[in-house]
């Protein structure tokens, strides 16, 4: 369905004065910034390369920030608890030692499927450690897609909760799985593939691990992170993402969400949908600000609950989750304390643009819309902090990307000079490869790997205009070859 356009001079002036955000004056930084200074921002693996989990937690745990809370969550019981960086060093070390323990050689996969938990967090940071391959699995998939995406990832170990062990994982049978690592009491075994998967009760076996860790020499272009893509134009792909992706990571979530280490932030998704592992959790960590792992369940009041509680001043969400708070109308939100949210971001989707400005009275806060793809790793398209919003527009290209519109209607490569056009006209959006984030393959595809990429463009198979201020817009999804307007 095409988007409701509104006339592109319709603005909302920024939030706050444009010099207290990260991203002051968009020209210049669109003009200056390189992606070689982005990569000078990070430390860089002790033991050379790079490493995710290095930037994210590790050089924070090693400074000045080692007592500043990583990550604020709930115990099993429901009560609010936090991990300083110094905290999840140590237990994401003790996670990345079990899988040595384990055989868990580097570049084999670890899988998760839970809610958003802690667990979740500390055997991402613990595997990418150990250069390790981490996918994440939204515990709502049907179990035949859990068990085909488990087969395709080639997991070997999987971290899960007794009740998803119980009820999904120990009836499947999924090929390459060594390990099942539950979080809670459960020694089951479970079968698959005529052998005798072992189980593990990660609450017992964690605490007897080594807490020091010594994260091995980690090539940059290596791979660290499986995302599925929505599967809304076919069967979901796995898309796989580098270590260097840590690069994009920690700039666009400086200059698109405004993200400093004073910042509490809350990204409302799981880390399988939409923002992944890198906006739900490691972003924000590269910046050492604390990430607030809380499920919104769909109760449009527990979003403004989890704001006023745990004072989070940066939120990332849906249109979906803005819309059902929307409709629960001005008495909820007016019953809880928001005051301390400086910055609210949506992604995965459209936003409308009536919701563009209700955010600045339920929220006190506009929302600012934002791009990514599953491919592209990062927000490519943002409106800024210190920038007008336009409702119903993506906004702009973040400073290091860069991106076009290709209008060919033949399934053949173009040149660079193929991509700029006339404003206002509409084409298929395209994104420049040197973006570090950019996908590095998808999983047993090398032809829709291939077919993804042209001249030196990836092809993201959205079509969009751009207006004559370089404000893009979402018109709709068209096949590679031939652009077809919604």
């Amino acid at each position: 369905m095409a988007l409701e356009l509104v006339p592109t001079r319709q603005v909302v002036p920024p939030d706050d004065g444009r010099s207290a955000h990260r991203l002051g004056d968009y020209a210049r930084a669109s003009r200056d910034f390189s992606w070689e200074t982005a990569r000078r921002w990070l430390a860089g693996a002790p033991n050379g390369g790079r490493n995710i989990a290095y930037e994210a937690v590790d050089r924070h745990a090693e400074g000045d920030g080692a007592q500043r809370v990583a990550v604020a969550y709930r115990d099993a019981t429901g009560r609010p608890r936090e991990l300083t960086y110094a905290d999840a060093r140590r237990v994401t070390n003790q996670f990345a030692n079990l899988l040595q323990s384990l055989g868990v050689a580097p570049g084999e996969v670890v899988a998760s499927l839970a809610g958003h938990t802690v667990d979740v967090v500390v055997a991402t940071i613990g595997a990418l450690k150990n250069a390790s391959v981490c996918v994440a699995l939204h515990p709502c998939l049907d179990p035949i897609e859990i068990r085909r995406r488990l087969a395709l990832a080639r997991a070997r170990v999987l971290v899960t909760t007794p009740e998803l062990y119980h009820h999904v994982v120990a009836h499947m049978s999924p090929p390459y799985l060594d390990h099942v690592l539950v979080t809670g009491a459960s020694t089951d075994h479970v079968t698959g593939a005529g052998d005798s998967v072992e189980t593990h009760d990660l609450r017992t076996s964690l605490p007897r691990m080594d807490e020091d860790f010594d994260i091995p020499p980690t090539d940059p272009d290596s791979a660290a992170l499986v995302h599925f893509t929505s599967g809304t134009t076919g069967v979901a792909k796995g898309a796989v993402h580098s270590h260097e992706a840590v690069v994009a990571y920690h700039a666009t979530a400086a200059y698109a969400l405004d993200v400093t280490a004073d910042d509490v932030y809350w990204c409302t998704s799981h880390p399988a949908e939409v923002g992944g592992l890198p906006y739900s959790v490691i972003a924000p960590l590269t910046h050492g600000a604390t990430v607030v792992l809380e499920d919104v369940a769909g109760d449009p009041r527990r979003l403004y609950e989890v704001v006023q509680e745990r004072r989070v001043s940066v939120l990332c969400t849906t249109p979906s989750v803005l819309a059902r708070a929307e409709r629960a109308g001005m008495g909820a939100a007016r019953a809880y304390d928001v005051s301390s949210l400086r910055f609210v971001a949506s992604l995965g989707g459209q936003l409308p643009p009536a919701l563009v400005t209700w955010g600045q009275e339920a929220l006190g806060r506009v929302v600012h819309d934002m791009w990514w793809q599953t491919e592209t790793g990062v927000i490519a398209i943002s409106n800024f902090a210190s920038m007008d919003v336009r409702p119903g527009s993506m906004g702009r290209p973040v400073p290091g990307v860069t991106v076009g519109l290709m209008t060919d209607d033949a399934d053949e490569l173009v040149s660079p000079d193929d991509v700029v056009i006339d404003p206002d006209q509409v084409g298929e959006l395209v994104v420049r490869t040197d973006l570090p984030s950019l996908f590095i393959g998808y999983l047993d595809d090398y032809e829709s790997y291939d077919a993804s990429f042209a001249a030196g463009w990836y092809r993201t198979g959205d079509l969009v205009r751009r207006d004559h201020d370089g404000y893009y817009w979402y018109v709709g999804r068209g096949s590679r070859g031939y652009v077809t307007p919604a």
